[in-house]
């Protein structure tokens, strides 16, 4: 059986008092928040905090933007809310982890990696790896770069529908694009400091969005591949998720779809673009050929759902979900 190390809990009152707390105790303090993330890498000594700072009561809905102690249940029973962040909420692990599990934490996701997320005994049992108390990349030997994976399904989709959001700290506040809070880094893979609080997120408006996400089962896997498109401003976004160490938006493919209408041919041309930017690497679930190969038929997916077809029976088969 795996325990908890020890650790001490605080409970602040507010986030203010939560940001001194952060500021105080330095990197030895964590936020904690539904914890399905945070807790299993305790448990498995890849993370040890000395202090955990509870801040689920914290992060509610205020004003316009969604709260980042939303949980990833209430954001699929939002229907005011974009299909396609519905879609990814809705298809995280299972129900239960749903119930805890916040939009927040999904998007501050650990990076995964099959030589990384191991018990304690495995990973010693290879001399660890570049992420954690080693200094080898065993799925990339000679990269002095962690390849870990960003395994967040929230994230693509949000970066698709051009969501901002806010951190706060002791020093004050900040608002940013979602797609400056990664970094393409299995190790350093977030741009929030240690002493800021992602409280909201922030979604403009639009018209139409979507997200696929393939994988083993048809629950509680996490993704290894994820195609988010959202219709903003007359043209169509993609953002990828699960082939690199941060979510991102394919840009080449955005520029090309700008301010054109969705038709077969440049749903096509757009898949083939956006499965040249997919670089996965073998340290998931599936082989790593077959899942470069089928992104161009998922962006396939999300567009054609963005132009209005219907695809309930597709995504029955693929996604084992109705919505």
């Amino acid at each position: 059986m795996m325990r908890l190390p020890l650790f001490e809990h605080r409970a602040p009152a507010s986030v203010a008092e939560a940001a001194r707390i952060l500021a105080g105790e330095g990197p030895g303090a964590m936020l904690i928040a539904g914890g399905t993330d945070l807790l299993p890498n305790m448990k498995r000594r890849q993370m040890a905090p000395k202090i955990l700072v509870s801040v689920r009561k914290l992060l509610r809905t205020n004003g316009s933007g969604i709260g980042a102690g939303t949980t990833l249940t209430e954001i699929v029973d939002k229907k005011d809310l974009p299909r396609g962040l519905r879609q990814a909420a809705h298809q995280v692990a299972t129900v239960h982890l749903r119930n805890m599990g916040t939009i927040g934490g999904n998007l501050c996701l650990d990076t995964r990696c099959n030589y990384y997320n191991q018990n304690y005994e495995w990973r010693k049992a290879i001399d660890f790896c570049l992420k954690k108390d080693g200094e080898v990349c065993w799925v990339a030997t000679a990269s002095k770069r962690c390849v870990a994976v960003s395994s967040t399904d929230c994230a693509p989709a949000l970066l698709a529908l051009g969501a901002s959001i806010r951190l706060v700290s002791s020093k004050g506040e900040r608002e940013i694009a979602l797609e400056d809070l990664y970094n393409n880094d299995g190790i350093d893979y977030l741009k929030r400091r240690s002493d800021e609080i992602l409280t909201e997120i922030k979604i403009p408006e639009t018209s139409g969005s979507a997200y696929w996400k393939l994988r083993r089962r048809g629950a509680f896997d996490f993704p290894v591949l994820g195609v988010a498109a959202a219709m903003r401003e007359g043209s169509a976004r993609i953002a990828l998720g699960a082939v690199a160490s941060r979510p991102f938006l394919v840009e080449t493919a955005n520029q090309f779809l700008k301010d054109k209408s969705l038709t077969d041919e440049v749903i096509e041309e757009a898949g083939r673009i956006v499965a040249s930017r997919a670089k996965p690497l073998d340290n998931t679930d599936l082989d790593l050929y077959w899942r470069k190969g089928v992104t161009a038929e998922f962006v396939g997916y999300a567009l054609r759902e963005l132009r209005g077809d219907d695809l309930r029976e597709t995504r029955l088969r693929i996604a084992r979900q109705p919505l």
